[in-house]
């Protein structure tokens, strides 16, 4: 039976944002039909039976190949809609921080292809929140990360970010 048309598939989904010693943040460059090329940090779906944290640290393992990281303390949860696999979703994602040195990610690239992963890089805050930068999930990601650098040492209190909602990536342009 299909879905009908705007009824979106419940999906949870966990990330590890990772920042290096110099405050750089590691993600990675994705294309949807909906939202256009943005960046975002390793992850996605939780399968059944895994907490968000599980989720995130199979994720993290899967996509960079690095498994001496560990995601640290959920720093924020938002919900937004896009199409997976041919399916209309509404995710609901975590994301989590941990720190870890900067390098490349290790055996990956056929994970990457099967995830339509198209690259990575390592981001300074300046280029995250530059006006002509691509954009990110979640949109505000160079503000949350602002306020975390700048809460640092002391603990992180996690925010919802509610549902943010896809804004169409122009056409013909």
């Amino acid at each position: 039976m299909r879905k009908p048309v705007g009824e979106r598939r419940p999906r949870q989904a966990a990330r590890t944002l990772v920042l290096s010693p110099e405050g750089e943040v590691f993600l990675f460059r994705s294309d949807n039909s909906e939202v256009g090329v943005h960046w975002n940090a390793p992850g996605g779906g939780i399968e059944p039976g895994e907490s968000p944290v599980e989720g995130a640290l199979r994720e993290l393992h899967e996509e960079t190949g690095w498994t001496d990281l560990r995601p640290g303390p959920l720093v924020c949860t938002w919900e937004h809609d896009f199409t997976w696999h041919g399916t209309p979703v509404r995710q609901h994602e975590h994301i989590f921080l941990t720190h870890g040195p900067r390098r490349e990610p290790e055996n990956v690239a056929e994970v990457h292809r099967a995830d339509g992963i198209l690259g990575w890089r390592w981001w300074t805050p300046d280029e995250l929140a530059a006006p002509d930068a691509d954009p990110t999930w979640p949109p505000n990601l160079s503000t949350l990360l602002a306020g975390l650098r700048a809460a640092a040492p002391g603990p992180i209190e996690p925010v919802h970010l509610g549902h943010v909602p896809n804004t169409a990536p122009a056409v013909g342009n």
